[in-house]
């Protein structure tokens, strides 16, 4: 999947380099949004731009041949590189009809192509089913890492926060959200969790057993660190003896069984049995058809006990649990329990 900026261009762009040069003359002086010439960049631009950066002017993308040219550009990778989606950078500051025709293009060339837009507020106005396929689902982001990483807020809050997310938009469009914890915008994740690899854990668990499409930004699964950018966009680590194969081998083991157990996966249901703010522990359940999945996550550095309400299979050991019995959740762990 690939990053793309349509909103605005890089001030060495060709054509406005030709605009800088030419002025009111320039084949491409309606490309972008010039408020008056000629084209100066301080104290301010008078020009549109991202963020008011002068390094970045905004594209008109109700401009004919922007459009053409952009859409081009979308497929072209699709055509000549079979890549498998889009992420839209800012597409919240792009008219809608231009999503509108973008999708057309995209679909066309790969009808299965994943259209992800990159917005931070209420997005039901692109999730119509003529737009985008999902947005990044930085409510949940943020609510999760505010209760595992930051704990700013307890299981109660992060609990009506995760229900207020599930009832802002369509089951369909809650399906393929895109869940992520870090990105190349903010710190890693175990930075945010103060080096705690067990809060870190935790978070990749509620994750990969919620509802939507999971993302695990590069490095995270091998323990990585890093603050703010550039620190979150530190190379990759392809050495293994530097990496937390235990980690890895840990979130394997969950994606295994987010693709092998139905309630799992797809079409399944989500909700909250308990969220006790004192002990600040969770229980939730998935479910679809016979396959119910329990997962019981003590976010707190005091011991934590799960009475079991039926027979169930723990499927991080295969250890069998009876009706009644009593486990033990040391801090900031978890158990997953299918019945």
């Amino acid at each position: 999947m690939l990053d793309a900026v349509f909103n605005h261009s890089g001030y060495y762009f060709a054509p406005f380099q030709d605009v800088i040069e030419n002025g009111q003359d320039s084949r491409y002086v309606n490309w972008f949004h010039i408020k008056d010439f000629p084209i100066q960049t301080e104290p301010r631009p008078n020009y549109h731009t991202f963020a008011y950066e002068p390094k970045m002017p905004k594209l008109n993308t109700e401009n004919p041949e922007v459009k053409q040219y952009l859409l081009d550009v979308a497929t072209y990778w699709i055509e000549e590189f079979d890549i498998d989606g889009w992420r839209l950078d800012v597409a919240n500051e792009i008219d809608h009809q231009f999503w509108r025709e973008f999708r057309q293009a995209v679909k066309r060339a790969k009808n299965d192509v994943y259209i992800l837009g990159e917005i931070w507020h209420d997005s039901m106005p692109w999730l119509q089913g003529d737009q985008f396929d999902a947005v990044m689902n930085y409510p949940f982001t943020e609510s999760t890492l505010d209760f595992f990483a930051r704990a700013q807020i307890n299981a109660e809050q992060f609990s009506n926060d995760i229900q207020y997310v599930l009832a802002s938009y369509p089951e369909t469009v809650n399906e393929v959200a895109f869940n992520l914890l870090g990105s190349h915008d903010t710190p890693r994740v175990l930075t945010l969790c103060n080096g705690d690899q067990r809060k870190a854990l935790l978070m990749y668990l509620f994750q990969l057993t919620f509802v939507g499409t999971p993302c695990i930004y590069y490095g995270d699964e091998i323990a990585m660190t890093g603050g703010q950018d550039p620190g979150c966009r530190k190379c990759m680590e392809w050495d293994i003896d530097q990496q937390d194969r235990e980690l890895f081998a840990q979130l394997r083991q969950l994606i295994k069984l987010r693709k092998t157990i139905p309630a799992l996966g797809p079409n399944s249901s989500f909700r909250f049995i308990q969220a006790d703010k004192h002990q600040n522990t969770l229980i939730y359940e998935r479910a679809k058809g016979q396959s119910t999945v329990t997962i019981v996550i003590n976010n707190s550095a005091n011991d934590s006990f799960y009475d079991s309400t039926t027979d169930s299979t723990n499927l991080l050991t295969n250890e069998n649990i009876l009706l009644g019995d009593r486990i033990e959740i040391p801090p900031f762990s978890f158990i997953v329990l299918e019945s």
